[in-house]
């Protein structure tokens, strides 16, 4: 029996102010929500897991943008070049503490997804890490492309889960994560047991992670 996504942990340092920017930017409409922890530790390096922010037009597209900016995101520069240059129809964004995420042009897949089109994680083996993920929550494959391979919920209600091609190993404790919890009438640790045996590493539900080292937690049943 799968377990269900419940909650996108980001650590903060200002967990308040951080909550109402993203709130200020869109309404969270996904199936899982999100959870703002205080961590006093700075932000190193680019983020493991970021979001892409769907959108319907090339006018709600540049909104979205322009609003972002107004809430105090910033416009960064992660290889695909300054924003002035275009190089990419995408735009790509860092919030106020420096959460990098991405503000999509239209595009068919993530039509009907919400406000957000996917989370996305970086991966070494991204066709490794889908095949354990798609297994922990009993998503199936719905993209297989070269540098990318994407989960779609069964119902397909929300964001995909997406997995993206990159040569970077993990460096740090990821600042996003997910919290994943078993059905009702699964326990805890036996969920747990489950998991280690698909791929993962923990002994406790509180400090797991993935096959490439992105850290979850297990809660109690849902």
């Amino acid at each position: 029996m799968a377990a269900q996504l419940v909650n996108l942990v980001f650590d903060s340092a200002l967990p308040r102010d951080l909550a109402g920017f993203w709130e200020g930017l869109f309404s969270w409409d996904a199936p899982f929500q999100p959870a703002f922890r205080s961590e006093a530790g700075p932000k190193r390096g680019k983020n493991r897991l970021h979001l892409d922010l769907a959108s319907r037009s090339p006018e709600h597209q540049a909104g979205l943008v322009d609003r972002a900016l107004s809430l105090g995101a910033r416009h960064i520069d992660i290889g695909q070049g300054p924003p002035e240059e275009k190089r990419v129809p995408w735009v790509v964004l860092a919030d106020p503490e420096g959460n990098e995420f991405c503000v999509l042009e239209p595009r068919e897949q993530y039509e009907g997804t919400g406000a957000i089109a996917s989370v996305v994680t970086d991966a070494l083996d991204p066709e490794r890490l889908a095949r354990f993920w798609a297994a922990a929550l009993g998503w199936e494959i719905g993209v297989r492309e070269e540098a990318i391979v994407g989960l779609r919920p069964p119902d397909g209600r929300g964001p995909w889960v997406e997995f993206l091609a990159t040569r970077e190993e993990k460096q740090h404790r990821n600042r996003l994560r997910f919290e994943i919890a078993p059905r009702r009438g699964k326990s805890r640790a036996a969920e747990v047991r489950r998991l280690r045996e698909l791929g993962a590493s923990g002994e406790s539900g509180e400090a797991m992670v993935d096959p490439e080292g992105n850290e979850f937690s297990v809660l109690s049943p849902r």
